[in-house]
């Protein structure tokens, strides 16, 4: 078994295609929203993640066939007056789970985060989401709060339709 991890090239075709396969399969899980992507979106992904300051799009294969995926996007921290790298999509296909490459996609970015000199990495995570959390709180990850009495930082949002 050979795991390997790339920083996908968006003008690289094979990558064009597996980016938006990877995560069609990550929207299906129901830790996705259990819904299939749009064609147009699958169709214009990549293409617009080109246009994306800062994107940064990871693949997992193992034995050669895409198994992962880390969808990343550089952010800034004005507290540490520093670059940060906030981790939007790390996935896993089903018949590949259990072989690590979460972690291993993990150290990819973290690797990438410290050539970069950025000050953390950061990621959202469904509440509900366990194996997802053992996962990150093993690598190193933990939820986020100034101070214990203020409480933990929330992940929010507005959808603008």
């Amino acid at each position: 078994m050979q795991i390997d991890v790339i920083q996908a090239d968006y003008q690289n075709p094979k990558h064009q295609a597996e980016i938006p396969l990877l995560l069609n399969e990550y929207a299906l899980d129901p830790m996705g929203g259990g819904k299939p992507l749009d064609d147009n979106i699958k169709e214009q992904l990549v293409e617009e993640l080109t246009k994306v300051p800062g994107a940064l799009s990871l693949i997992a294969y193992m034995d050669d066939e895409p198994a992962g995926l880390a969808n990343c996007f550089e952010g800034f921290s004005t507290f540490a007056c520093k670059p940060l790298l906030n981790i939007h999509d790390i996935m896993v296909r089903k018949k590949f789970r259990g072989n690590g490459i979460s972690l291993i996609l993990l150290n990819k970015v973290e690797e990438i985060a410290h050539e970069r000199n950025y000050c953390k990495i950061t990621l959202e995570v469904l509440s509900n989401n366990h194996v997802a959390k053992s996962a990150y709180m093993k690598f190193g990850f933990s939820d986020y709060q100034l101070d214990p009495k203020t409480g933990n930082a929330l992940f929010w949002q507005k959808s603008l339709k």
